[in-house]
């Protein structure tokens, strides 16, 4: 999954950056409402996680705009201020959740997963095809009832290759979900990431490549 990170604090920008990434996430970080909105330009992300007041541009105002979109991106609101009033305005400004400073960082992490289900086509909790279960919330593979050890980039490439339930997907869609923003797209990170995943699954091997398209596990 692709998160945008919005905090103009930049140890608690890194700080949220990095405990998503812990749950295989792919997070870019901005720290103004300018340039998350570059970024939103380019990148298709599933959750923002949108401080409200920003500089440049104004959290609202971010808020707002992709509200408006057509995108289906989910916003996780957070301020300073825990009066109801203002949560409300939040959620009326097109915020999809909203939690207030201090927080745990457990509980951001659930509610992005939580938005996340929510940006895409309804998928089960647990992911399970050709004797594969991956379970996102646990970070736990199995095959055949075997537990497989997987690194973060793998857990989430196959994730995808499991909620596209048979459907091929294309090495920049995998490549746009588990990679930030700082990946160069004309690397074999996706193809070399593809061949680990076959060797730790074992054969049969799921995973198929159809020539010129992309991957699928049929």
């Amino acid at each position: 999954m692709r998160v945008l990170v919005v905090e103009d604090e930049p140890m608690l920008a890194d700080a949220i950056a990095e405990w998503l990434r812990l749950e295989a996430h792919a997070v870019d970080v901005a720290h103004d409402g300018g340039a998350a909105l570059d970024r939103l330009a380019v990148h298709d992300y599933d959750v923002v996680v949108l401080d409200r007041s920003l500089p440049v541009v104004h959290g609202d105002d971010v808020c707002r705009r992709v509200a408006a979109s057509p995108s289906a991106v989910r916003v996780l609101m957070l301020t300073a201020a825990a009066e109801v009033g203002e949560r409300v305005d939040g959620l009326r400004l097109g915020a999809d959740d909203y939690l207030t400073k201090p927080f745990a960082f457990p509980e951001l992490a659930a509610r992005v997963d939580s938005l996340g289900r929510r940006s895409r086509a309804a998928t089960p909790p647990v992911l399970r095809r050709a004797g594969i279960t991956l379970h996102p919330a646990r970070h736990e593979v199995f095959r055949d009832g075997g537990h497989v050890a997987l690194s973060r980039k793998e857990f989430a490439v196959l994730a995808e290759l499991l909620r596209a339930d048979g459907a091929v997907v294309s090495a920049e869609f995998l490549l746009e979900k588990a990679w930030d923003e700082h990946a160069d797209p004309f690397t074999g990170a996706v193809r070399l990431t593809i061949l680990k995943l076959r060797r730790k699954l074992g054969d049969p091997c799921p995973i198929e490549t159809v020539t010129g398209v992309g991957y699928r596990i049929p």
